[in-house]
């Protein structure tokens, strides 16, 4: 079990949203607006719902504007400069402002339509096995993702590369493994690898339908798919 006053929150929000059209033309994917609210607002729900002591976003695209979104809040911006760094690297480079041991991470860009996905991993977190812990859904509830699975999950719960399950953009995981990857760029990927050699990375299925919101076509049929929030 993972008490919220042991962890901080990290949500990544530095990416270009390319692959969103016209729709981020002037503005970061984390900022559009899903049924009246934007896309982060909605992952943020979950995360003070759970109530870690610091949330920290990185931004990069339009930095100025995710800045803007969260003055006068409790959530700290840090912000990539020159290139972006990645979501292994973002972590890293956030390390000295979320201060903790064990971090929770989530995408900007996702909604979880069952319980706080956050709750369903702390319920589950076992730091004597585990370094890092990935929600995961089977193919009949990722909604707006094509292709193959990320995982498969074993019966004591530890992941393995290809299989069913798909990533679905939350997890608790320590820090300390950061310090070995010497490269300022990278991805999580290269931590979940490392972790999955070592028996130490673990995977919990979630049950409601999962959305990636990672093209116009998926953005539109979200906002179809779910009405007003």
């Amino acid at each position: 079990m993972l008490e919220p006053d042991k962890t901080a929150a990290m949500i990544f929000a530095a990416g270009f949203g390319t692959r969103m059209g016209a729709l981020t033309a002037d503005r970061p994917k984390p900022l559009l607006e899903l049924n009246g609210r934007a896309l982060i607002d909605h992952t943020l729900d979950h995360v003070r719902a759970f109530g870690p002591r610091r949330i920290v976003v990185n931004a990069h695209y339009h930095a100025d504007q995710i800045q803007a979104h969260f003055r006068n809040t409790d959530v700290r911006v840090t912000t990539e400069q020159g290139e972006i760094l990645d979501t292994g690297g973002g972590l890293k480079a956030a390390l000295p402002i979320l201060e903790t041991d064990v971090a929770i991470t989530l995408n900007s860009d996702t909604l979880w339509l069952g319980g706080n996905p956050i709750t369903a991993l702390a319920q589950h977190w076992d730091p004597d096995r585990m370094d890092a812990l990935l929600l995961c859904v089977p193919p009949e509830l990722a909604m707006g993702r094509n292709g193959a699975g990320d995982f498969s999950i074993a019966p004591n719960g530890e992941i393995r590369r290809g299989g069913r399950y798909t990533y679905a953009s939350v997890q608790i995981m320590k820090t300390a493994a950061l310090a070995e990857i010497g490269e300022n760029v990278f991805s999580l990927n290269v931590v979940w690898d490392m972790l999955i050699a070592r028996r130490r990375a673990y995977g919990l299925a979630y049950d409601a339908p999962w959305y990636d919101i990672g093209n116009q076509d998926s953005f539109y049929a979200a906002a179809a798919d779910l009405g007003p929030l």
